[in-house]
């Protein structure tokens, strides 16, 4: 589902606008449409990979990259003392609906567990 049909490729290609709060040359980060706290970031690498369970062994730097992406953005955003929460949904049962590996990023409340 890579391309045309993907929102976070096109998020990537800049043909979906999205209020980006960090880039390089392998992720984006920008807020979630839909915030489920103060802060919900989502963090996507560039390359389109469906998701974690279709990661394959040359994507391992790369997903090692979104989760270092996901704390400097926590941290930019004030949570690293408090603390913030990541989550990585894969598969329908799981919650993910957009087919594009991403991370969630969520902060600046109490989250609760379990989460759902």
């Amino acid at each position: 589902m890579a391309g045309d049909n993907c929102i976070f490729c096109k998020i990537v290609a800049g043909e979906i606008p999205a209020a980006k709060i960090y880039e390089d040359g392998r992720a984006v980060a920008f807020r979630d449409i839909n915030p489920q706290a103060p802060t919900h970031a989502l963090v996507i690498p560039r390359k389109h990979v469906a998701s974690l369970s279709e990661a394959g062994e040359a994507d391992e730097a790369l997903l090692g990259h979104l989760l270092r992406v996901a704390a400097r953005v926590a941290r930019d955003a004030g949570h690293a003392e408090g603390g913030y929460r990541t989550v990585i949904n894969n598969g329908p049962d799981a919650g993910q609906t957009v087919f594009h590996v991403h991370v969630h990023v969520l902060g600046g409340r109490a989250l609760t567990w379990p989460p759902g």
